[in-house]
């Protein structure tokens, strides 16, 4: 009869944390960069090692050459939180939503922006579309609403959501943009270019 409390307990606490985790699935396991696929430059005689990988719990991306790191897997509606940094100086990175197939130094996807001082704006990648701009030019620009990023060096904090063709951002709690793409999912993708930029807490709240 003990034993069977015991189980019982047991399984009752294993729901209530389930529960609690709010549905979250981590896209970065804090050792290594199972689950995701690194993307560089064609161009580009450098290992893909070289680039991307992990230093003390956080994913480090040394920013030169170009490219970006994907999910294997696409996803449609979630809620994104993510944590980046600095390493030295501020220079130029992104968060790639709706990545579509065909891995390419610039795919087809929406950017948010995590350039030093342009956190936020979305950039329209590979021939990407949103209703709120006319998209014309190679890399059309939906500037953001004001500038809430901390100091080089601190963690910053981006929520993104992605809900049908609605995609929405937060910078460190502050609604940063929106806008309406012409896709409703794909992969999730870090990018490579500039310097150095770590990131960590990496998770999704599908919808």
């Amino acid at each position: 009869m003990k034993a069977k409390f015991i189980l019982a307990a047991l399984m009752v606490a294993a729901v209530m944390t389930s529960c609690c985790d709010g549905g979250k699935k981590q896209l970065f396991n804090g050792k290594d960069l199972t689950g995701w696929v690194c993307v560089l430059d064609a161009n580009s005689n450098v290992p893909t090692s070289e680039v991307y990988g992990v230093k003390d719990g956080n994913i480090h991306i040394v920013g030169q050459p170009f490219g970006y790191m994907r999910t294997a897997e696409k996803y449609g509606n979630y809620k994104m939180h993510v944590e980046w940094r600095w390493i030295g100086e501020g220079t130029n990175s992104g968060i790639f939503h709706r990545v579509q197939d065909g891995d390419k130094v610039w795919p087809n996807a929406i950017e948010c922006q995590l350039c030093s001082g342009k956190a936020g704006d979305y950039v329209m990648l590979g021939g990407s579309k949103i209703s709120e701009i006319e998209c014309v030019g190679e890399f059309p620009v939906k500037d953001r609403n004001g500038d809430f990023e901390k100091p080089v060096g601190e963690w910053n904090e981006a929520e993104i959501i992605c809900e049908g063709k609605k995609v929405t951002v937060y910078i460190n709690g502050q609604l940063q943009n929106e806008c309406t793409t012409t896709t409703e999912s794909g992969y999730i993708a870090l990018q490579s270019e500039g310097g150095p930029i770590e990131f960590r807490n990496l998770y999704i709240e599908e919808l």
